[in-house]
């Protein structure tokens, strides 16, 4: 891991809630099965989190807005498993990442139980894609990301029952799904009370 101090960050009052917060204990084995890395860092004066659109090629979520992630492995910890994925994905070197926390699991329609941790890093990183899983990256303000007026929920059948989804459209793009609920969860985090 880097070693970022948070003196460094004062400007950014929600990034305390992270560095106050240890990150809670690995799950018993087998309660997640995903894990997924946010990508945070400066970039034009702002913070921006990075994301990945997927392959149009891929079996599932062909050409969606994603963050960079996957399966654990056996006898993996979600941070590892978000680390390697990140890496493997888009080539951020996983030494360059400072965790900051873990934000709740989440349960997508597709049944998978996925892990989002928040990283840190230096700037933008010298990116490598996987042109087998990523098509290109999305630099996102947080700003923007987060923002209330941009969020949208909507109730819709899926799978039979029904899900609540959240969408949030940004210029020529829409984040929906798993992403767009771990931006609501990131959004609620930042907005709630210190304990």
């Amino acid at each position: 891991m880097s070693t970022f101090q948070a003196s460094a960050f004062e400007d950014s009052h929600w990034l305390c809630r992270y560095l106050l917060q240890a990150p809670p204990p690995d799950k018993a084995a087998g309660t997640a099965n995903a894990a997924v890395l946010l990508p945070l860092f400066r970039h034009d004066g702002e913070w921006t989190l990075l994301m990945t659109r997927r392959a149009l090629h891929l079996r599932h979520h062909p050409g969606q807005l994603s963050f960079p992630g996957g399966r654990i492995e056996s006898g993996e910890s979600s941070a590892a498993a978000a680390l390697r994925e990140a890496y493997e994905e888009t080539g951020i070197d996983p030494t360059t990442v400072q965790l900051l926390g873990q934000l709740p699991a989440i349960n997508t329609s597709t049944g998978f139980i996925v892990e989002p941790w928040l990283g840190l890093l230096d700037g933008l990183p010298t990116l490598q894609l996987q042109q087998d899983e990523v098509d290109s990256v999305l630099l996102l303000p947080l700003q923007e990301a987060l923002s209330a007026r941009r969020r949208q929920t909507e109730i819709w059948p899926l799978r039979g029952k029904q899900q609540r989804l959240h969408f949030i459209p940004w210029q020529q793009h829409l984040i929906w799904g798993a992403s767009a609920e771990i931006l609501y969860l990131l959004a609620q985090q930042v907005a709630a009370p210190p304990r």
